[in-house]
């Protein structure tokens, strides 16, 4: 079991309280966990049902602060980690939910199928400034400088965990990698060895199921394979109408694991899949009533194959070299888009005069997509990529050196990444980090770096129909204005959006029951994106007005974020994260807040009163927040939300659990996407489970 069990959250937003439906549901799992306690076992067993350690969970492995493994408490970053087992105690059934137990990250749920995901700040559909890696493979889309969530999908129980870093890692990742790194790594398939059975289903997750099946293939391999699917039901809109917003996904695929020698390791893994995505859409029109609404299906498959060798030299020196291959098809009304991405990445790590540890590689990506806009109802084709297949390269290097000022005490580590581009040309992103350890439980840390986010594939090509506004009629006919249709356009002029970070955090643990982990950053960003009127047109019928891709905004942000861990008894932990985020942009000398909670706050208790029981609960407050879309802007209201989950194992290898979510509310607004669909209402929702492991 992984030492970092139960760790904390950030959420989502607002609310719609529905008070009689609530009182139900909660008095339902208030006797539950009041029956569990009544034959509660020593406290030996108690132990062994729940052997948590705070002082562990500061020194579990990470590898994305610098690219090598060492131990949380050691790194010079905003870092945190969730387990398998937290996943699995929080209830959460894909990646961007279970997200929201890191802090500092912005996570919201758009619709059943679409989720906001983003480290401190700039929030969206398509948010450009936060890097997320499975296994290693980069999962940004060049088409946005994003990640489409809905692809990116595992088998949750080979997870083995998420390192979350917040604040800038592009020293050794690279451009995108301004705000954030979130690293998903899968379980070594040694760890897989035994078959696993799921299957489940409720009003939300209205049927799932998956199967995983691990073997030994020789003395020194193993290996194991997959199979998943799920049918996610609609959610309502804000009238209480059905959403239609329903999806259903297949996915499989295996991972292997050989140790070739005593010094090299070879892996080789894969993914497949296929998923049918339902939403109503908005899309503007020329004619009354200058916007029509449509049932837009999108089928999306694709697949990815990855290969990684390791060699290790001595302790202190070791090399990888990985490749690999992405690829994914997403037919949706307005859009189709194909892209396949190949990438090659080697590094190497050695130790220099006993004081200097060094990491360097180099990487290299190629990319072709082709995108073609597509007609809709009315005729029209709202968006236009010229040209229409592109292709694209990254060739990169890094260098970073760790240098030990005084043993075990202080530690300086100074890095940059040298990157070129077919959209910016040549990037550099460097940084500087320190680390004092003034006393083995107290470590401070501080840094300053620089971080670009590249242009995407959007802001230099595309041309959108985003809004119309309708005729206005004057006093006097036949005087009055012509609809007037607002178009979003690329301009190859667009440049990288920069930052400079300063951050700083303290690490402590206080006794063996309490942790702290404290980091107050600041952000200096420049050459934002700004859509700029340009020169309107009128074409006889309709005035055309261009918004032109600029970098002409500016900002700032400072904020706080606080994680803390309390094990108030063998059997029962506390954690409980606090973060706040002030945001300002400067639009041509007019201040304005960014649309971005300022706090958000979560508390999450995990008990096992017997070795066979697991009770969880995890409360979540979010911050009011505004939602800006091309139909509307969205006031969306704070909101709590509670989600609660038990467990029952009968017999070895057999797991029941019952989970509720959302529970303090019929339904709640989360976010608002920019384009196009109508703002979707997530409902509560409760599902059962059953896992065999045999």
């Amino acid at each position: 079991m992984h030492p970092s069990k139960f760790q904390p959250v950030d959420s989502a937003y607002a609310h719609m309280v529905n008070k009689n439906n609530k009182k139900t549901v909660i008095s339902y799992y208030l006797s539950v966990i009041i029956g569990c306690f009544s034959p509660l076992l020593s406290a030996e067993e108690q132990n062994e049902a729940l052997n948590l350690s705070v002082e562990d969970l500061l020194n579990v492995e990470v590898t994305s602060v610098a690219k090598k493994a060492q131990s949380l408490n050691d790194a010079p970053a905003a870092a945190f980690v969730i387990s398998n087992e937290d996943i699995k105690r929080s209830g959460a059934t894909s990646i961007p939910d279970a997200l929201r137990l890191a802090p500092g990250l912005d996570v919201a749920k758009i619709d059943a199928n679409k989720w906001a995901v983003s480290s401190r700040g700039f929030n969206g559909r398509v948010a450009n400034k936060l890097l997320v890696l499975i296994d290693g493979r980069n999962a940004y889309t060049r088409s946005f400088s994003g990640v489409y969530w809905e692809n990116q999908d595992v088998m949750m129980e080979d997870i083995d965990h998420i390192e979350v870093i917040r604040g800038p890692g592009a020293t050794l990742w690279g451009a995108n990698a301004v705000n954030g790194v979130i690293n998903i790594i899968t379980k070594h398939s040694s760890q897989t060895q035994e078959a696993l059975l799921n299957a489940g289903g409720g009003n939300r997750e209205q049927g799932f199921g998956s199967f995983r099946y691990g073997a030994k293939l020789g003395a020194n391999t193993t290996a194991r394979a997959y199979v998943k699917g799920f049918n996610r039901g609609e959610n309502s809109n804000l009238t209480g109408a059905k959403a239609g917003d329903d999806w259903n996904k297949v996915q499989g695929g295996f991972r292997l694991d050989s140790r070739l020698s005593t010094q090299d390791t070879l892996t080789f893994q894969g993914d497949i899949y296929r998923t049918d995505i339902n939403q109503f859409s908005n899309y503007p029109q020329i004619a009354p009533p200058f916007q029509v609404a449509e049932n837009d299906k999108t089928l999306a498959y694709g697949g990815n194959l990855l290969s990684r060798l390791q060699h290790t030299f001595s302790p202190t020196s070791d090399y990888s070299l990985q490749f690999y291959y992405d690829t994914y098809t997403r037919n949706e009304v307005p859009l189709y888009e194909r892209r396949d991405t190949l990438d090659l990445d080697f590094q190497h790590r050695f130790a220099l005069l006993d004081r200097h540890e060094i990491i360097w590689g180099a990487s290299y990506r190629f990319g072709h997509d082709h995108l073609d806009g597509k007609k809709i109802l009315n005729g029209s084709i709202p968006y236009n990529l010229n040209p229409s297949t592109v292709n694209d390269q990254v060739a990169s290097g890094f260098i970073q050196d760790e240098l030990t000022l005084i043993d075990n005490t202080l530690w300086l580590t100074l890095g940059s990444k040298f990157e070129h581009n077919d959209y910016s040309g040549f990037e550099g992103q460097p940084s500087a980090r320190i680390m004092w350890a003034p006393h083995n439980q107290h470590r401070l840390w501080a840094g300053i770096s620089r971080a670009v986010r590249t242009p995407s594939r959007a802001e230099q090509n595309l041309t959108a129909l985003t809004r119309i506004i309708p005729p206005q009629a004057q006093p006097f006919p036949p005087f009055g204005t012509p609809p007037v249709a607002i178009i979003s356009q690329g301009s190859p002029d667009f440049r990288s959006e920069e930052v400079i970070t300063y951050e700083t955090g303290y690490r402590t643990v206080f006794s063996k029951s309490v942790s702290l982990d404290v980091t107050g950053f600041y952000n200096d960003y420049r050459d934002l994106r700004e859509s700029l009127p340009g020169a309107p047109v009128f074409n006889g019928a309709f005035l055309q007005l261009p918004l032109i891709f600029t970098n002409a905004l500016k900002g700032k942000s400072y904020g706080v974020e606080i994680a803390t861990v309390w094990q108030m008894l063998d059997w029962w932990r506390w954690d409980v994260n606090y973060s706040w985020l002030h945001t300002q942009l400067n639009d041509e000398g007019n201040p304005q807040t960014a649309i971005s909670p300022q706090q958000r706050v979560s508390l999450r208790g995990a008990l096992s009163p017997r070795r066979d029981i697991d009770l969880d609960f995890w409360l979540r407050w979010v911050d009011t927040n505004f939602a800006v879309s091309s139909f509307s802007d969205t006031y969306i209201k704070g909101y709590v939300t509670l989600d609660l989950r038990t467990a029952w194992r009968p017999y070895q290898g057999i797991e029941l659990a019952l989970v509720g979510q959302n529970l303090l509310a019929q339904q709640h607004l989360e976010y608002v996407q920019e384009n196009q669909t109508s703002a979707t209402a997530i409902d509560r929702g409760v599902y059962g489970k059953i896992s065999w492991s045999f």
